[in-house]
């Protein structure tokens, strides 16, 4: 069978039918970003459908074609999730049997929205592909029809009215329009109908960087087969991209942009910011490459489109986005003198700034080893805080991009010491503004130490603190005159059996 050509996608596109199940969604301003990025961001907010994700359209188109011997075999897919919610949806629109295998790795969200609409689960891998597999399998053995999430023309067509649909509710230019891509039947449709219609927009395809099967196989001209993906935006974890959708990918797609964990998260709160939607991770790669685009090229006056294709999140995965969300936080572990007044003057030169982490546990008697977070304008600041910090006698390591640091060690700075003498435990409530910890350092007794501090911004008007203080016997009149001074919210923490069980 020949290769279908783009005006043969074309007709596809403009008859699918999708509008059975699907709704057109709208293209929504992202007014802060824009104004931050000196760019205008559109927003396609495909996290409007019916089962929050752009899938249904492809998989409806595809299985309303079938013969009615077919659909009364029933039909079966392997997805992360979003697809196996647009098959179910669509069977129980068509009154057929459906069978999802999903990842092990799928978040429960979705596997209880699969669930609620009537198809059958089968858990197995850690991935699509492992997904993938065991479907052939069960369709070899029943005789299902099987619905691809990508590698399909009629998929890759439904997946298209979303670019006919940005077209007529924006008129005006659009300079780029930037799509998640994981086996790539997404930005294959929007490719295919741009390409025909206005190929003058650029189609930027975005993947994440521990994910890049289709970066990888336009570079090299051959599809490539990843080893192992990522499973952070488990919605794009597809270790080999499809025939076709890599046939139109590498004819169509302009170019493609890389992000990372950090700049996935920080795109999720950006969009929170100017919607009060929340993402799933794949769903809002498209923000994520428009401002790494706007980055590398040093652009601005432009229009751009992010197609923000899916908000099924795990509420509990949001722990994990905001702890990384923060992408102009620089890290480091500096070593400080451990003598009275070197932490004041590390917060003199730490300045202004607002510190968004700050662990250090006493541990020896020449220097303290502080693991420490700081707000900043941009990446360049960091690096230059960290020569001023160096310069000042503070030997500084930087620690922004250490993954076994902000994973791991970030929770572990800590323990019991031998040096606490006298310490005495505090729990207290910050005032989340700049100077909160210098106010706090300049009023303590000269001859106290600190001998353990912890404290991470959450994001809270007040920023939870646990400070050890090493304060004499004879001290306790002084202490009690400190605290009431200060005015910051507290608890006495000595006796609580948990510290004394892993601090003390």
């Amino acid at each position: 069978m020949p290769a279908l050509t783009l005006s043969d996608y074309l007709q596809k596109i403009l008859t699918a039918r999708v509008y059975d199940v699907a709704q057109e969604t709208p293209l929504d301003p992202a007014p802060v970003l824009s104004a931050r990025l000196d760019n205008t961001v559109l927003l396609k907010r495909e996290d409007h459908q019916p089962v929050f994700s752009f899938k249904l359209r492809g998989a409806y188109n595809h299985m309303v074609q079938l013969s009615a011997e077919q659909l009364a075999q029933g039909v079966i897919c392997a997805s992360a999730g979003n697809h196996a919610q647009g098959v179910a949806l669509s069977a129980q629109r068509l009154g057929c049997t459906a069978v999802i295998v999903m990842p092990v790795t799928t978040p429960q969200v979705k596997v209880d929205a699969v669930r609620a609409l009537g198809a059958e689960i089968v858990l197995h891998g850690d991935s699509y592909s492992d997904a993938a597999e065991r479907a052939g399998e069960l369709q070899a053995e029943h005789g299902y029809a099987y619905v691809h999430p990508f590698d399909d023309p009629d998929v890759i067509a439904g997946q298209g009215t979303i670019a006919m649909e940005v077209l007529r509710q924006h008129q005006a230019p659009i300079d780029a329009i930037f799509v998640a891509v994981g086996g790539g039947g997404l930005v294959s449709g929007i490719a295919a109908y741009l390409k025909a219609v206005r190929p003058e927009i650029r189609v930027v395809g975005v993947q994440a960087a521990d994910s890049d099967a289709m970066a990888q196989s336009v570079a090299t001209g051959e599809r490539v087969e990843l080893s192992d993906v990522g499973l952070f935006s488990d919605g794009t974890a597809v270790r080999q991209v499809g025939v076709e959708t890599f046939r139109l990918a590498r004819d169509l797609v302009d170019e493609f942009v890389l992000v990372d964990t950090d700049e996935v998260c920080a795109a999720m709160k950006d969009v929170f910011q100017d919607t009060r939607a929340v993402l799933e991770p794949a769903g809002a790669l498209g923000v994520a490459g428009i401002k790494r685009y706007v980055a590398d090229h040093g652009t601005s006056g432009e229009t751009y489109v992010a197609i923000a294709c899916g908000a099924n999140l795990n509420f509990d995965r949001l722990r994990f986005v905001a702890e990384r969300a923060e992408e102009r936080e620089a890290v480091f572990a500096v070593t400080i003198p451990e003598e009275l007044g070197s932490f004041r003057r590390f917060a003199d030169l730490v300045g202004a700034r607002s510190v968004t982490e700050f662990n250090y546990r006493i541990s020896d008697t020449e220097d303290a080893h502080v693991f420490v977070g700081i707000s900043t304008a941009d990446r360049q600041e960091g690096a230059a805080l960290a020569a001023e910090l160096t310069a000042a006698g503070f030997a500084t390591l930087d620690l922004t991009h250490d993954e076994l640091a902000k994973e791991h060690v970030r929770h572990m700075v800590g323990g019991r010491s031998a040096l606490a003498v006298d310490e005495r435990l505090y729990r207290f409530l910050f005032p989340e503004r700049p100077g909160a910890l210098g106010r706090f350092l300049a009023s303590l007794h000269p001859d106290w130490n600190i001998s353990l501090f912890h404290y991470r911004n959450q994001g809270a008007d007040y920023g939870r603190v646990l400070v050890g203080l090493q304060v004499p016997p004879g001290d306790d009149d002084a202490l009690r005159e400190f605290l009431d001074a200060l005015g910051y919210p507290y608890e006495d923490e000595t006796a609580n059996p948990v510290y004394r069980l892993f601090l003390r």
